[in-house]
């Protein structure tokens, strides 16, 4: 049987009045805690020695060792159960009941709270919380290997690998909030299908997107060409502006001027241009006087394209 007890949200996280005694840390801790907490029942919560039992001197210590794997690694060569944080059926099962009894104990503190505030019931809740979220973080850590091994199993069409374990970990969580150890059952049969279950809603989700989106979004497609375009035209403009200056002699050039010009950036012949040694071959020319006869009819052509002929 799974209870709820539902309790106003706690939205005023003022640190006035009773709750002026918390310090800095537990602030932090009070502050996420939220205003209902959700719990599995079980007939030992109500016994006095409850707490006793699960948090008391005598309560055996579990140890899970933290949980270390690369998500994008998909795989065998990380496999293997070497190193895997493991419970036995009894350690599993005594920190469901230390999970759900936190969480049983917070519930009852977060009603109370929301009647009338007091320090003494704020230090407790802290307390209950993080109890709650130790025993939830070694629980989940312990199954971790499940997510890996599902997914590995799991074979879905553009879906990447750490996705795949992204949505495992979820299906993990929820099924750790909502299983009931005192049926008997093993926890990685319930989380296995919990787990595959994500999946195929993981499958159905990109399914029907792909149906809306066949394509993969391409930015350089959003991309407007028109810049690109309006370089390209006043490109072409301007070789036409150019062409038009040495056919009619707009930049009164000489005519050793026009040839090296045009032999030297293929005006008019549509080709490959000539190297200075070439031009200077046929003009009968150093390579040096070649140069300095090109750059004084550039500066006449820049001084015709300033004068109008060039479209801005």
């Amino acid at each position: 049987m799974k209870a709820v007890l539902e309790a106003p949200v706690v939205a005023d996280r003022s640190w006035q009045g009773p709750l002026a005694g918390l310090d800095q840390e537990e602030q932090n801790v009070y502050a996420r805690i939220p205003g209902k907490v959700d719990y599995v029942a079980n007939p030992a919560f109500s016994s006095t020695a409850a707490e006793e039992r699960f948090y008391g001197q005598g309560a055996a210590a579990i140890e899970v060792s933290p949980w270390m794997h690369f998500p994008e690694v998909a795989d065998e060569a990380v496999g293997g159960s070497h190193g895997r944080p493991r419970l036995a059926p009894d350690q599993e099962t005594t920190l469901f009941l230390r999970y759900n009894y936190a969480r049983y104990r917070l519930s009852r503190l977060l009603a109370l709270q929301s009647r009338r505030r007091t320090l003494a019931r704020a230090r407790d809740m802290v307390r209950w919380y993080i109890r709650a979220r130790e025993a939830q973080g070694k629980l989940v850590r312990a199954n971790m290997a499940l997510v890996l091994a599902m997914a590995r199993r799991t074979r879905i069409p553009n879906v990447e690998f750490s996705e795949l374990v992204s949505e495992g970990n979820m299906a993990l969580l929820r099924s750790v909030e909502k299983f009931d150890a005192s049926r008997g059952f093993k926890f990685s049969t319930y989380a296995c299908r919990s787990i595959l279950k994500s999946f195929s809603r993981l499958a159905t989700g990109t399914g029907r997107y792909r149906q809306h989106f066949p394509v993969e979004f391409d930015p350089d497609l959003e991309r407007s060409d028109y810049d690109a375009q309006r370089h390209e035209m006043q490109r072409d403009d301007s070789i036409e502006a150019l062409r038009d200056i040495l056919i009619r002699n707009r930049a009164k050039l000489t005519d050793v001027e026009r040839t090296i010009v045009m032999e030297r950036f293929a005006i008019g012949s549509g080709g490959k241009g000539r190297t200075l040694a070439e031009v200077g071959k046929v003009v009968g020319l150093t390579n040096e006087r070649v140069r300095q006869i090109q750059n004084l009819a550039l500066e006449k052509i820049r001084a015709a394209l300033e004068a109008g002929f060039m479209v801005a």
